[in-house]
């Protein structure tokens, strides 16, 4: 159809589990309960390294933990300091010497439990470990479980920029469990979804209407236990997975189509960098949204209004418009260059053409756009 480059044409919808070449998706309300089962007939193994940040450790790891050894599975929690701040090069060291010192060998399998930072950071550690081990993501937020778990992107952050070092390891599993977003507090909520509303630009015009339709139900007080809001976060988490998977299908390494996925990303990494990752990254993004939209009109590639209609998202979404003031454009401009989007020292984006379509289709779904343009945005 019109307006969906982005989507594969064959790609079946999507139940509450799918797949997505050699992964499993399992979407569904309390499927941490039956974990266990779960990892043991998609990835058996002797060991089991469950790798979670302290906060989801407290929250989840002993539920995991129970989980796995009803199913007769040898696990071990190994946790680290949550926040952005801890996804680096030093802390995936560590985890793959305790690891090591440990006694795990080729024969194990690492199970991420968390949000976006365990979920790269134990893919990277899973894609690493031994030359490789399978990995199983249990996402906690809204973000992993629509985003950061699906699509075998692993890593670490360094001082350069987000995501700098990594690898592609697809999961052998995903389960994501609507009925953990209970616990989680309402900016990480905004925060995924920033990540949904990017979805609906980059893909699907109707997918975006009814995540803004959806907003006051999902961002009420107190809704986030309801059974009703769970049904309806369950739905927003199916189509978003559906929305990605159809993208990655077709493009497993980011040579084309998936970088359309990258939508509001090359000006908020270099945000969420310069903040010092005091920005959430979903919050990040909603501003790199805001400003992409803008670029796009501005450059000529997109409808007019297409940037009033992403800002409205944004602003119902309670999530912030603009760059924090004390960040320079210039130096924002200068961190674009070492992100993984540049290309022969050319800084490319992914711009929408209105909500719904993304523009760059025959030069490889990536955008270049003069200096003084995005300096003129940023200011």
């Amino acid at each position: 159809a019109e307006g969906r480059e982005p989507r594969a044409e064959s790609a079946p919808r999507l139940m509450p589990e799918i797949a997505i070449g050699p992964s499993r998706v399992t979407i569904e309300p309390g499927a941490l309960d039956t974990l266990g089962a779960r990892v043991r007939d998609a990835a058996a193994a002797h060991r089991y390294a469950v790798i979670s940040d302290e906060t989801v450790a407290a929250l989840h790891g002993a539920r995991v933990l129970a989980s796995l050894a009803d199913a007769g599975l040898r696990a071990e929690l190994l946790a680290f300091p949550a926040g952005e701040a801890h996804k680096t090069r030093e802390t995936w060291g560590g985890l793959t010497d305790r690891m090591l010192a440990a006694g795990f060998g080729r024969d194990s399998v690492v199970v991420a439990l968390g949000g976006g930072v365990v979920g790269d950071l134990a893919g990277f550690v899973a894609a690493t470990f031994m030359r490789g081990v399978p990995v199983v993501q249990v996402p906690t937020t809204l973000l992993a479980m629509i985003d950061a778990a699906i699509g075998g992107k692993t890593g670490v952050d360094t001082p350069a920029g987000k995501n700098l070092v990594g690898a592609f390891h697809q999961p052998a599993l995903v389960v994501a469990d609507p009925r953990v977003l209970a616990t989680l507090p309402a900016p990480q909520l905004r925060s995924g979804i920033a990540e949904a509303i990017k979805h609906g630009v980059i893909a699907d015009e109707r997918y975006f209407e009814r995540v803004v339709s959806a907003l006051p139900a999902l961002l009420a007080p107190g809704a986030a236990s309801a059974d009703a809001t769970i049904e309806t976060m369950k739905a927003l988490v199916v189509g978003s997975v559906e929305i990605k998977a159809g993208v990655v299908a077709r493009d497993e390494r980011e040579g084309g189509v998936r970088r359309t996925l990258n939508f509001g990303h090359t000006l908020g990494h270099a945000i969420e960098t310069a903040s010092r990752y005091r920005l959430l990254h979903g919050e990040a993004v909603a501003i790199g949204m805001a400003l992409e939209s803008e670029l796009a009109e501005r450059a000529g590639v997109a409808e007019c209004g297409t940037t009033e209609r992403v800002r409205d998202a944004i602003t119902r979404a309670g999530l912030p418009l603009e760059r924090p003031a004390e960040q320079d454009p210039h130096a924002l401009l200068a961190l674009t260059r070492g992100d993984k989007k540049s290309r022969r020292g050319i800084v490319e984006y992914a711009l929408p053409r209105r909500v719904g379509a993304m523009a760059g289709e025959r030069e490889g779904w990536g955008v270049a756009v003069d200096d003084a343009l995005v300096l003129e945005v940023l200011a």
